[in-house]
C-alpha cells in the first residue's frame, strides 16, 4: 500500500500514548505524514519530547507531553494542555503497556494491580479526559485501543495481560454505545507478536518458564500459528491504525481488528 494509504487526517488532533518508541511512535509518524498534528504523551518526558522534534523535523506537526496514564491528575494536565496548544482532541490512541511473564502461582499482586493499571486504569482515565473535548459541540471523535490477539485468547504465563487485554474489548463496546450518539466511535487493534523492546525481553523470559531455547519461543510460540512465519511490524499496526482513524463513518465502532498475520482469525 503506497504512502500510508493515501488517507487524511489533516486538520485532526490526535494524542497517542506510549509513543516515545515502538507501536505508539509508528503510528505518530503515520498520522502525521496524512496530516495530523500528534501529541507524543509518554511517562518518558525526555523521549516524547525528542520523538516530537524528529517528526516536526520531517516536516510534521508534533507535540510531547508528560503522561502517567495510572495518574488522573498527570492525564487531564496532559490533556489540557494539548487543547491548549492546538483548541482539540479529535483521536486518542491508548497505547501504552507493559509486559510481566509469570505463571499465575508467582505471579505477586503488585504486578498484578500495575499491569492492569496502566492497560485499563491508563484507558479508562484517557478516554474520560478525551472525551470532554470530542462529547463539546458535538465534535465527535475516535478512540483506538490497543489490544492483542490476547485479547481473544489466552496464552501461558500472562494472566494479568490477558485479562487487561480482554477488558479493552469491555471498554471500546461501551464507549461505542455511550459515544455513538454524540459522534464518537471506538476499536480495539489487536496485533499478533510485533518485534518491539516488550515481546525482545519476553523471548529469554519464556525460554526460563517454558525450559526451551529462545529460538524455540520464537518458532513454536511466538510464531506457530501465522500463515508465513513472521512477526508482525510496527507499520502493519500503524497503517491499520490510520485506516480506522480516517475512516468515515461508525460502521466499525466498537470492532475488533486483529493484525496477526493469520496467528488468530476472527
Amino acid at each position: 500500500m503506497s504512502e500510508n494509504m493515501k488517507l487524511s487526517l489533516t486538520g485532526k488532533t490526535a494524542i497517542i500514548t506510549g509513543s516515545a518508541s515502538g507501536i505508539g511512535r509508528a503510528i505518530a509518524e503515520a498520522y502525521a505524514r496524512a496530516g495530523a498534528r500528534v501529541a507524543i504523551a509518554d511517562l518518558n518526558e525526555a523521549g516524547a519530547k525528542a520523538t516530537a522534534k524528529e517528526i516536526e523535523a520531517a516536516g510534521g506537526q508534533a507535540m510531547g507531553v508528560s503522561m502517567n496514564v495510572t495518574d488522573e491528575a498527570s492525564v487531564n494536565a496532559a490533556t489540557a494542555a494539548v487543547i491548549k496548544a492546538w483548541g482539540r482532541v479529535d483521536i486518542l490512541v491508548s497505547n501504552a503497556g507493559i509486559q510481566i511473564v509469570n505463571p499465575i502461582e508467582d505471579f505477586s499482586f503488585s504486578d498484578w494491580k500495575k499491569l492492569l493499571a496502566i492497560h485499563l486504569d491508563g484507558a479508562f482515565l484517557t478516554t474520560k479526559a478525551a472525551l470532554k473535548s470530542m462529547y463539546a459541540d458535538n465534535k465527535g471523535g475516535v478512540v483506538i485501543y490497543m489490544g492483542s490477539v490476547h485479547s481473544h485468547e489466552a496464552s501461558k504465563l500472562k494472566s494479568a495481560y490477558v485479562t487487561a487485554k480482554h477488558g479493552l474489548l469491555g471498554l471500546a463496546r461501551v464507549l461505542a454505545k455511550e459515544g455513538g450518539p454524540k459522534g464518537v466511535r471506538s476499536h480495539v487493534i489487536c496485533p499478533g507478536f510485533v518485534r518491539t523492546p516488550l515481546v525482545e525481553k519476553q523471548i529469554p523470559e519464556q525460554a526460563k518458564e517454558l525450559n526451551i531455547s529462545e529460538d524455540e519461543v520464537i518458532r513454536n510460540v511466538m510464531l506457530k500459528d501465522t500463515v508465513d512465519a513472521e512477526f508482525t511490524t510496527v507499520e502493519d499496526v500503524a497503517n491499520l491504525a490510520l485506516f480506522l482513524a480516517a475512516f468515515p463513518s461508525a460502521a466499525l465502532t466498537g470492532q475488533s481488528l486483529v493484525v496477526s498475520h493469520g496467528w488468530f482469525m476472527n
